[in-house]
């Protein structure tokens, strides 16, 4: 609606001009407003440096994905809800046992070299995820090693999986690779190849240089691909410049050096919306922080009651935690899946903060504050008294305390803890040697909303439910989800999947943290949209252009209807 009313005002403008000119009889100056054309370069300030340009080498190294999404693509991507789009593949199709999965590459999809891409090349790229020396998450190789890949043709191809599995496509985003580029080089060399600095894949960009000083990879240079299998990009070349910080790189634009800034951190945030022609955008990142309860320590009984763990959460002032502490960046998180996705329930139950009710809730319990005195609710001689281990940086720091300050006005006492962050995983949660713990879940390039291991109940002694929730229902929502293949269904079951867990406060959902960037307001048909990983910030770079100039031209009105 807001586009059509846009619509309707510049039709309304165009009468009054209109009317005018004919009333006036006087030349006047006609404005040509900016239209998408082909050309220019975008600079963009990368933060970090450039490793590999290689996507079997890039998941550890944020910069190197933001360039190879522009030179490779996957059979498919991801819009920003989360829903599967063609990008290599043109179609795929499921069988109804949700076994088989067909996927038919585009005809004119060819790399930068003018070969086609076949469906040799996608055969060879899984082959190299599972190769030992795969840089891929152990259980991503595992997932590939159970799938039977079948060649069709040179243009289709079928993956058999061992039962349905509906997040699948998840796992179909990969950066394809040339086969007959690569099939000389053994898997265990890969890392050192050649083709890592000299690049060449199928994406909307193809490799034109490095750009160096003193021996020193400062920059790289992409030209847009003519031949790209859908619209080229209307930007004809971008252009990545590496800095230490971005501090450095939010200074590099303003020194006219770049563009745009790939990230804006909270110390240059606020400079950064003063300047008059930045535009600055905020995204939410695949996160979500919160504070993992224990259910199943015996040192902390009462944390297995219900009433008990929503009172807590309605004692944390998460949108001071938000507005103070991460300095609005952030959103105010109800639940364990991620905003903006397909899967997320809109009407699930809000947690404002009120303290009073969250007394309530405590007294109604049996905790009471003792009459001889003190500060910290007891029922039976057990006092609400726990530990919070929480990450040693000064935000996850700050937010503990503000945390535990909040709940000793509700009566309650939290011991704080901090460990450095790999501590808090391998020492605490995996071991289940804790009792309240401050995280971040990371849902990082996985657009599929399934939650099933964080919360599935066989995922409670072994896996990453570190909650140790075990219910039942909410368990068999997951199961079913993840293998019905119909996105409808599967969200009426994550639907009733987050009813329960709202009713039931496993863990205390706190934010979901966003990511801000910049782009000169020189660029046009930039948009904002959930992020699945830091680089979805140019997964619509196509769209993307620069305005060279306006226009003004003096257009004479003839002083007589002819």
């Amino acid at each position: 609606m807001k586009r059509l009313r846009w619509q309707i005002l510049v039709v309304a403008v165009t009468v009054v001009i209109v009317a005018l000119l004919l009333l006036s009889q006087q030349p006047v100056s006609v404005i040509t407003l900016p239209e998408a054309a082909p050309g220019g370069i975008y600079t963009e300030a990368l933060i970090g440096s450039m490793g590999r340009l290689n996507p079997m080498l890039d998941w550890n190294n944020p910069a190197d994905r933001d360039i190879n999404r522009l030179i490779f693509s996957g059979l498919i991507r991801f819009d920003s809800r989360g829903l599967p789009q063609p990008d290599l593949a043109e179609a795929w199709g499921t069988s109804p046992d949700g076994v088989l999965y067909n996927f038919s590459i585009r005809p004119n999809a060819v790399w930068h070299d003018g070969e086609p891409v076949t469906s040799d090349d996608v055969i060879f790229t899984v082959e190299l995820i599972k190769s030992a020396g795969s840089l891929f998450p152990q259980d991503i190789k595992e997932l590939w090693s159970q799938i039977e890949i079948k060649r069709l043709d040179d243009k289709t191809l079928q993956f058999k999986l061992a039962e349905p599995f509906a997040p699948f496509l998840d796992y179909a985003t990969f950066g394809v690779l040339p086969k007959h580029l690569l099939e000389s080089v053994p898997a265990d060399q890969l890392a050192s190849a050649d083709f890592n600095l000299q690049p060449i894949g199928s994406g909307p960009y193809k490799f034109e240089r490095l750009m160096t000083s003193g021996g020193q990879i400062t920059g790289v240079v992409l030209v847009v691909n003519e031949d790209y299998y859908v619209q080229p990009p209307f930007i004809e070349q971008v252009v990545f410049r590496f800095y230490a910080s971005s501090a450095a790189a939010f200074d590099a634009y303003q020194q006219g050096e770049v563009l745009g800034v790939s990230q804006l951190t909270n110390d240059v945030l606020q400079p950064a919306l003063m300047e008059q022609n930045l535009s600055v955008y905020t995204s939410r990142l695949p996160q979500l922080g919160l504070v993992f309860l224990n259910l199943n320590n015996p040192s902390v009984p009462f944390l297995q009651n219900e009433n008990i763990r929503h009172a807590l959460l309605l004692g944390v002032n998460r949108n001071n935690i938000v507005s103070h502490i991460m300095q609005g960046q952030a959103i105010v998180a109800d639940g364990p899946i991620l905003t903006g996705s397909w899967a997320y329930y809109e009407e699930i139950e809000h947690f404002d903060y009120d303290p009073d009710v969250a007394q309530t809730l405590l007294k109604d319990e049996g905790y009471v504050i003792p009459a001889g005195g003190g500060d910290i609710r007891a029922k039976d001689g057990q006092s609400l008294t726990f530990t919070l281990v929480h990450p040693d940086d000064t935000v996850h720091t700050q937010i503990a305390q503000a945390i535990q300050t909040d709940w000793a006005l509700i009566g309650v006492r939290v011991d704080l803890q901090s460990v450095p962050y790999d501590s808090l995983v391998n020492d605490f949660l995996t071991t289940r040697n804790y009792q309240a713990a401050l995280a971040d879940l990371n849902t990082v390039r996985m657009p599929d909303p399934d939650p099933y291991l964080f919360w599935h109940q066989s995922e409670a002694t072994g896996g990453q439910n570190y909650s140790q929730w075990d219910n039942r229902t909410a368990s068999e929502f997951l199961e079913t989800a993840r293998t019905e293949a119909d996105f409808a269904s599967r969200a009426r079951l994550y639907r009733n999947f987050q009813v329960v867990f709202a009713k039931d406060l496993p863990s205390l959902p706190l934010y979901y943290p966003v990511y801000s960037y910049g782009v000169d307001a020189q660029v046009q048909g930039v948009q904002v949209a959930p992020m699945y990983d830091i680089s979805d910030r140019l997964a619509l770079i196509n769209e993307w252009y620069l305005v060279t100039r306006r226009t003004l031209e003096q257009t004479p009105v003839p002083t007589s209807a002819p």
